[in-house]
């Protein structure tokens, strides 16, 4: 009997099947396997502050165990109004213009099956964080690639130009940018706004590691002239708080494109997440005290592991920003990184995971390695004790 038709959910995975790499599943499972440190995924190993963690506990305890609203509970959508007001001076409206979602990830997923039909165009920057060129393709949707290359990661105002189509309907956005820890400047993201609005486009912007920047500043592509109404502002408060487990995003914009993920949103997930969003609440109205510290921590993390490398020979793109750090092993006569990736734990006990898939066009990231530095100290020197055997290959 020959294979079923590519089409309905068949036609689904054929779309899907780019993107669905095991890499993440084959690094932990040799990191288990050989007893290896695993920088490969990108979680903490401590967690957050006490005024976030006590408030999840009381939450429980005093009862906040069942369904909240469906766009969240009224206290961290204010709390999330009043964070963008401090913060940034965007003013939005937080029973129309804030939903709450379960995690970033969602949030992302739900606005591009909501703003995206069959056979549109979604301007992305390579290398991507895993998840979006994998939406595009469940909305039906098709990606338009800018790549980003080392050393500063940057582009072009024709780099951007020659993606857009009469198809195109949105960009998508990463600042501060995993995996490369790049926080876009001003002059990057004025030509991103003004490419929006000559061609009439929106904006999806995932700004999930905003709080964790050591270098320059975050700026919301939301405040440049004339972009708030077009743009849809996505964060979370697994970054933020180190509570990653905990999967509390929201999405900020203009009433009609919220109301139109929500839309998606309600039959995704409905809701979740009860005790945490008043958590998160507590921890936005805690404001710099409750945030401030973790970026601290990151930044001492980031320098060690990045000298470290440094001094084993690797070519290190030290990040501005987020939990990642990006090195090329071909200086240590390396052809591609999965190879390097596949042969460290049984020669070093450490897991990496190679960067090409993180892009379209894999042969950009060929020789590109990620490595997580938000693990306490202890472990970052260990596991650069364990790297200091590694040499040529």
């Amino acid at each position: 009997m020959g294979a079923p038709p590519a089409t309905g959910r068949h036609g689904l995975v054929a779309r899907l099947q780019p993107f669905t790499t095991t890499v993440f599943a084959e690094m932990s499972q040799l990191a288990v396997a050989t007893g290896s440190i695993n920088l490969g995924q990108g979680f903490p190993d401590t967690d957050g502050p006490d005024v976030v963690l006590s408030a999840a506990v009381d939450a429980i305890r005093g009862g906040a165990n069942q369904y909240p609203p469906g766009p969240g509970i009224p206290e961290l959508r204010a709390a999330v109004a009043a964070h963008q007001a401090s913060s940034y001076g965007l003013e939005v409206d937080p029973d129309t213009e804030v939903l709450v979602t379960a995690g970033a990830t969602e949030a992302i997923a739900a606005a591009l099956l909501a703003l995206c039909e069959p056979g549109d165009e979604v301007i992305l920057f390579e290398p991507w964080y895993d998840s979006y060129a994998a939406c595009v393709a469940i909305a039906g949707a098709t990606a338009r690639v800018v790549t980003l290359r080392p050393p500063d990661w940057t582009f072009t105002a024709q780099d951007l130009e020659a993606q857009v189509t009469g198809r195109t309907r949105l960009v998508l956005l990463n600042t501060p940018h995993n995996p490369t820890g790049k926080v876009f400047g001003r002059d990057e993201l004025a030509v991103v706004a003004r490419v929006c609005r000559e061609h009439d486009l929106l904006a999806v912007t995932d700004e999930v590691y905003e709080h964790l920047v050591f270098d320059g500043e975050h700026v919301p592509l939301a405040t440049l002239p004339d972009m708030a109404e077009r743009t849809l502002t996505v964060s979370s408060a697994g970054k933020t708080f180190s509570v990653t487990g905990w999967k509390i995003g929201w999405v900020c914009g203009p009433a009609p494109l919220v109301a139109a993920v929500r839309a998606v949103k309600q039959f995704l997930t409905y809701a979740g997440g009860t005790p945490f969003q008043r958590a998160v609440a507590a921890g936005l109205q805690a404001g710099p005290p409750a945030i401030a510290p973790t970026r601290a921590v990151l930044r001492e993390q980031r320098d060690l592991l990045c000298e470290g490398l440094e001094k084993l020979g690797l070519s290190v793109y030290r990040p501005a920003a987020t939990y990642f750090v990006t090195t090329d092993v071909g200086p240590l006569g390396y052809g591609d990184g999965w190879t390097f990736c596949r042969e460290l734990p049984g020669r070093c006990g450490v897991v990496a995971v190679p960067a090409e898939v993180f892009y379209t066009h894999p042969e950009e990231g060929r020789t590109l390695v990620r490595w997580a530095f938000c693990k306490r100290p202890e472990v970052l020197r260990d596991a650069l004790g364990r790297l200091a055997d590694l040499g040529p290959a």
